[in-house]
């Protein structure tokens, strides 16, 4: 298939917002596809050539694509970066120099899909003694073949920017779309929250059908998406929603999935990002506690004082992500301890399909508890004196509240329900708990802001539609630093355009695709005719705002924009004052 094809449907997304037409777009695609290319064509669709967990990047440094750019049209490579940085878009530099470009290569040939994604391959991996110049020539060589239009997605694909608007949950309808039914999308769903590979999910539904999917189960060293919990008010709306049920506390660390073998351990984020070179006492600790072969078990990784056994701040254990020096020292100085709450799987039998107190205990059975790794602490629960009693001891700890957690609950894998729920502590109609909300937009700075960001555009997430939608202007919280760092921090994710998943009335000066996550702290919740989150839930044509937001200092690197705060949870949280005001009243 030619490479041709899939750069005009890349044209087509990237002209529309609509999600319904996105789909579309992809399933006349899809059916265009030989099957034994799709699984390369989803990837590359994502901006990438292997999934997530792999841990293998593909996106160059600028400075490498600007130079590859320079080779591919015969311009100097100040020239290519001086366009660049008048149009902060390197796919269309890419595009606009070679439709300038007036000597074509004689030996060049249509690009396809194998040859494309071979390279691109051949980049993500290519590592030692003169790996860059490779990489260099690799990209030269895959421009000097392109047409202009090409060229724009190359350039975007090689540093992981594609500007498309597509979410991997679109692509999950269109696959079920062209190779089932719409009908049959949860099932396309479920395979892909089980293997976290949208491109193997595509690959097996294609060439074996909606039953070949049931070949893709849980499998150490492929982490399972995770299960996510909705939240409620007050302790007695958790008991008469789920009646008798487990609490846990709910701590304030790093959310860590544990894959556990007879050679090897390893840990993955929430994203899916492989981690386990940043926490080497978590791997000593695990294989010292688990008496297991084979297993997956799910915990949350907490900083500890190693002199008074107390917990510290999340921002302690979140300084280590990403990096690659230092952290022998850091987990001396502080270090971690895994907080188990879960297991997956066990001596190669799947555990999520059974209920919640079946797999409590197997974890209990495997687990041997050490300084490094520990049982969450878990009661079972009735009556409200004893839950309100847990909830005080776990404030009392340093936890941030509870989890509550159906008896019977299934593992749901990248679901998000009422058979978990998160009950923070200082819920109140003052909205004194945090959320976490995206960044979509930015305002330009007046008066002693001027150069940096005067506020930024804040949305929560609608997991109905798949799209952000605002509810406040965030321009408090900020030190000095930080505010004169935004434009640098926030510049990957700069656009000229509204992004396609985001939804608002308002129009900053700078838009932003849904990439980073604040932690925000508000007054209340308060009906708003200029923001979208929640529109005509509350009020016909109002959606909700936070007044009076502040940013806390904690930048949510650890979570993806689709695991923000909710639109459906604000609209509790909004439900939960009215309550409280009439209580009161």
């Amino acid at each position: 298939m030619r490479y041709a094809t899939l750069a005009q449907a890349y044209g087509k997304l990237e002209a529309t917002t609509k999600r319904l037409e996105m789909t579309d777009i992809l399933v006349a695609l899809f059916r265009e596809v030989p099957k034994e290319e799709i699984d390369k064509v989803v990837y590359l669709t994502q901006g990438r050539v292997f999934p997530d967990y792999a841990g293998i990047e593909l996106g160059l440094a600028e400075k490498l694509a600007i130079r590859g750019i320079a080779r591919a049209t015969a311009r100097p490579d100040e020239a290519i970066g001086a366009a660049w940085k008048a149009s902060g878009d390197l796919g269309l530099v890419a595009e606009e120099q070679l439709r300038a470009r007036t000597q074509t290569t004689l030996s060049s040939e249509p690009l396809t899909i194998e040859t494309v994604y071979a390279s691109l391959k051949e980049i993500a991996t290519t590592a030692g003694t003169g790996s860059q110049e490779r990489k260099l020539q690799l990209l030269a060589d895959l421009l000097n073949d392109a047409t202009p239009e090409e060229a724009r997605y190359l350039a975007r694909t090689v540093v992981g920017k594609m500007r498309l608007g597509v979410a991997d949950m679109t692509i999950v309808d269109a696959l079920a779309a062209t190779h089932a039914t719409k009908e049959d999308r949860d099932r396309v769903e479920r395979a892909y929250n089980v293997s976290s590979d949208l491109g193997e999910v595509a690959a097996v539904l294609a060439r074996d059908g909606l039953d070949g999917l049931g070949a893709l189960h849980l499998g150490r060293g492929r982490p399972i998406r995770a299960m996510l919990a909705e939240r409620l008010e007050t302790l007695e709306e958790v008991l008469e929603r789920l009646g008798e049920c487990a609490l846990e506390y709910k701590y304030d660390g790093l959310r860590v999935q544990a894959h556990v073998g007879p050679d090897r351990i390893q840990l993955f984020s929430r994203q899916l990002e492989d981690i386990t070179g940043q926490f080497p006492e978590i791997v000593a600790g695990l294989r010292d506690a688990l008496r297991a072969k084979e297993a997956i078990v799910e915990g949350e990784a907490v900083p500890v004082d190693a002199n008074t056994g107390e917990f510290l701040p999340f921002q302690e254990v979140s300084r280590r992500r990403g990096r690659k020096t230092d952290v022998d020292r850091m987990a001396q100085d502080f270090p971690v301890t895994l907080f188990a709450f879960d297991c997956l799987l066990l001596e190669g039998e799947d555990l999520t399909t059974r209920g919640y107190r079946d797999r409590r205990g197997a974890l209990e059975r495997i687990l041997r508890e050490t300084d490094g790794v520990r049982l969450a602490t878990m009661r079972t629960v009735r009556e409200l004196l004893d839950a309100e009693s847990f909830f005080d001891e776990a404030l009392q700890k340093g936890c941030e509240g509870l989890m509550a957690k159906s008896l019977d609950s299934t593992y749901d894998a990248g679901a998000r329900g009422y058979q978990w729920i998160k009950f923070k502590k200082e819920y109140s109609a003052e909205m004194s708990d945090t959320i976490d909300l995206v960044v979509v937009g930015a305002f330009a700075g007046r008066g002693r802001r001027a150069g940096t960001y005067g506020a930024l555009l804040m949305a929560a997430y609608d997991a109905e539609t798949d799209v952000f939608r605002t509810t406040c202007k965030l321009g408090t919280g900020f030190d000095d630093a930080t505010l004169f760092g935004l434009p640098e921090r926030l510049r990957p994710h700069a656009r000229e355009e509204r992004h396609a998943r985001v939804e608002s009335k308002l129009t900053p000066d700078t838009w932003f695709e849904p990439a980073v996550v604040l932690e925000v702290r508000g007054a209340e919740l308060t009906v708003s005719p200029v923001h979208t989150c929640a529109r005509d839930a509350v009020r016909p044509g109002a959606g909700l705002a936070v007044r009076f937001p502040r940013f806390t200092g904690r930048w949510r690197d650890d979570k993806r924009p689709e695991d923000a705060t909710s639109q459906k949870e604000l609209l509790g949280m909004y439900a939960g004052q009215l309550k409280a005001v009439r209580k009161a009243a």
